[in-house]
């Protein structure tokens, strides 16, 4: 137990804390896809968050045409108010296509989707639907800052699970990639990313107005992106991170599609995105040394932290783990951000009529 603050204000759990908060003036997002439909861990999420109940819950859900109303009927049984978004509903596809908003299907378009109904609410929490150790202070927790003097919160935890350490690619490439721009560019954004302790989590907390302001990357650079955007839109002042104890969910291989060497060049995508909206230059090929030197670092780290808690721990694997990494470090390319929803000639309640009607069709 420590209470150590970084440059952002970070709350901890000292003694399993579940502080007021304002969950009857909040939304609640939580993406899911018909893979996670009456899984255990979604059983067990959204079971839970009945007994917080919130305004109202919003499931973003990318699914067939065959299975969407099997999911729609299946949230419809918990024990809260919720609204299902069919993200990739044929209707809303050709609406979004229409005005030249075309994305990649993935997370990030799911979560811009619910964002922009979310924040007709007071405040928005996102949280994933696979944590098997999701409790129901999580939610309160998220957005107790926000009653407070923040607009923005981010949740922490630990990644530890079987006796081994997960949290990879934060660990073996978001960590030390960041360690590695702070040696050699030196710019307060740096400082921000630094200050989050798992700037990967999916849990996150804002007002309407900081909803309303985040461009989404569509696939996996979106928890990057957001804090990119919160940087600019609450600041170090204004942002708060909260801690969530140990989390427990799905793990993903490294190779293979949507694996975490597929996801590392897109979260590093967005996390340079980020640097380039802040007119940071870098050094790419200089950056990939740095970037390796500072990981090898970390796996020693890592490495005495697991003996110390005498949890298995290969470190030739995370090695071979950070030569796969690095290939993340590249230019971030062409910008397929969606746009913030306070920028945006989309209407959110078109978005949520054309999937109602869609979802009508196929019941």
């Amino acid at each position: 137990m420590e209470y150590v603050q970084e440059r952002i204000a970070t709350l901890h759990d000292y003694d399993g804390t579940n502080p007021d908060a304002p969950t009857d003036r909040a939304a609640v997002v939580v993406p899911m896809t018909e893979r996670e439909h009456a899984s255990l861990a979604a059983e067990h999420v959204l079971s839970t968050l009945a007994s917080v109940d919130p305004e109202r819950v919003y499931v973003p859900l990318r699914a067939s045409p065959g299975e969407v109303v099997a999911v729609t009927e299946w949230i419809d049984g918990f024990d809260f108010d919720a609204e299902v978004l069919w993200c990739n509903a044929p209707r809303v596809e050709e609406h979004l296509r229409e005005r030249d908003l075309v994305a990649e299907a993935g997370k990030g378009r799911d979560v811009w989707l619910a964002l922009g109904v979310a924040a007709r609410h007071d405040y928005v929490v996102v949280h994933d639907a696979d944590a098997t150790s999701y409790g129901a202070e999580h939610v309160p927790k998220l957005l107790a800052p926000l009653a407070g003097d923040h607009s923005f919160a981010k949740g922490y935890y630990a990644r530890v699970e079987d006796g081994r350490l997960y949290g990879r690619l934060f660990r073996l490439f978001v960590r030390p990639l960041l360690r590695a721009l702070d040696e050699t560019v030196d710019h307060p954004v740096i400082d921000y990313l630094l200050s989050f302790r798992y700037a990967l989590a999916g849990e996150f907390a804002a007002t309407s107005a900081v909803a309303r302001s985040l461009r989404a990357q569509p696939g996996w650079g979106l928890e990057i992106g957001t804090l990119g955007d919160a940087y600019d839109a609450a600041g170090f002042s204004g942002s708060a991170q909260v801690d969530l104890g140990t989390h427990e969910h799905d793990h993903r291989s490294v190779g293979g599609p949507s694996g975490l060497g597929d996801m590392c060049e897109a979260v590093g995508s967005a996390l340079f995105r980020v640097l380039d909206d802040q007119g940071v230059a870098v050094e790419y090929d200089r950056l990939r040394d740095a970037y390796t030197t500072a990981a090898d670092a970390l796996v020693d780290q890592y490495a005495a932290d697991a003996r110390f808690n005498g949890l298995t721990y290969d470190a030739a694997s995370e090695r071979e783990q950070v030569r796969e990494y690095v290939r993340g470090v590249a230019d971030p390319g062409e910008d397929r951000r969606l746009p913030a929803w306070n920028r945006c000639d989309v209407a959110p309640e078109t978005i949520r009529g054309l999937s109602r009607d869609a979802i009508g069709e196929r019941e």
